[in-house]
C-alpha cells in the first residue's frame, strides 16, 4: 500500500497544510479517507480530480468532511465527459443529510446521492475495493471511526479523532504503520473522550505494538515537536509527524 498525505492539520488549516486526508493507494485502486478543508485543492497535486474509488469519512466534523461539498460540485455540474458515476462513500449514520445541509442549495434533496453512493459505517469487517478494512468507533463527541486496513499482508491505521480507546489499540494491533491523532498536548489539554496528545499517541502504540507511527492531525497551535518528543518517551518503535505530501510505503 501506498500512504499519501494530502492535509494534516487538525480542527482548521494551517497555513502550510489543509485539513485531514489521506490517499490510500494498491492495485490501481485509490481510497481516501477523510476530505477535510482545504483537502480538494491538495489532493488534485496527486490523483485527478475523478481517478478516486472510494471515499471514508472517519466522521462529520468539518476538517474531516466538509471539502465533500466542493467535491459535489466537481462531480455534479462536470459537462465534458457527462455526469460522473455515483462514487462509494462511507461514513456515519447521516452522512448524506450533513453534507446536503452543509451545502445548503442541492437542486433536490437527493442530489448529493446522484454521485456519491453512501454506505454508512458502523463497527465491522468488509471489503473495499482491494482492501480488507475493519471499522471501529471510538471515543469522540460525535459518532466517529477509526478503521484498520489490510491489504498484501501489510496493515495500516488510521485513529480517526478519539481520545484514549480500547477499540483503536485493538484496531492498531500488530499494524505495520499507526497513523494517530495527537492534536492535544501532554500537561496542557485534558478533556476526556475528545483527542489524544502526544503522550497517549505514543502509549497506544506501544500498547499496541504498532510497528511504525506517524502523529498526525495536529492544529496550529500546538508545537508538534512537543507531540513528537513526548511520544518518543513512551514507544520505542520508530515515530514521525505527518507532513502534506509525505508519501510511505506500507
Amino acid at each position: 500500500m501506498k500512504l499519501t498525505v494530502v492535509g494534516c492539520s487538525g480542527s482548521f488549516p494551517s497555513a502550510e497544510s489543509a485539513c485531514s486526508s489521506y490517499l490510500v493507494e494498491a492495485d490501481g485502486f485509490r481510497l481516501l479517507l477523510d476530505m477535510g478543508n482545504g483537502a480538494l485543492g491538495e489532493l488534485q497535486r496527486h490523483c485527478g480530480l475523478y481517478d478516486l474509488d472510494a471515499i471514508f469519512l472517519s466522521h462529520l466534523h468539518a476538517d474531516h468532511c466538509i471539502d465533500m461539498c466542493a467535491y459535489f460540485v466537481a462531480r455534479y455540474y462536470r459537462h465534458d465527459g457527462g455526469r460522473c458515476a455515483p462514487l462509494p462513500v462511507y461514513g456515519p449514520e447521516g452522512t448524506e443529510h450533513r453534507l446536503t445541509t452543509a451545502y445548503a442549495d442541492t437542486p433536490s434533496a437527493s442530489s448529493m446521492s446522484e454521485v456519491f453512493d453512501f454506505h454508512t459505517v458502523k463497527p465491522s469487517t468488509f471489503e473495499i475495493g482491494p482492501f480488507l478494512v475493519h471499522t471501529e468507533r471510538v471515543a469522540h463527541p460525535v459518532e466517529a471511526y477509526g478503521i484498520r486496513i489490510e491489504h498484501g499482508g501489510r496493515t495500516l491505521t488510521y485513529s480517526g479523532d478519539t481520545g484514549v480507546s480500547p477499540a483503536l489499540d485493538d484496531l492498531a494491533r500488530d499494524a505495520d504503520l499507526f497513523l494517530c491523532e495527537a492534536a492535544f498536548t501532554h500537561g496542557k489539554e485534558n478533556i476526556p473522550d475528545l483527542h489524544l496528545n502526544g503522550r497517549e499517541a505514543g502509549e497506544t502504540a506501544a500498547r499496541a505494538g504498532a510497528r511504525r507511527l506517524i502523529l498526525t492531525h495536529i492544529p496550529p497551535w500546538t508545537d508538534p515537536q512537543i507531540n513528537l518528543a513526548d511520544a518518543r518517551t513512551v514507544y520505542d518503535g520508530p515515530v514521525g509527524l505527518a507532513a502534506p505530501g509525505a508519501t510511505y510505503e506500507v
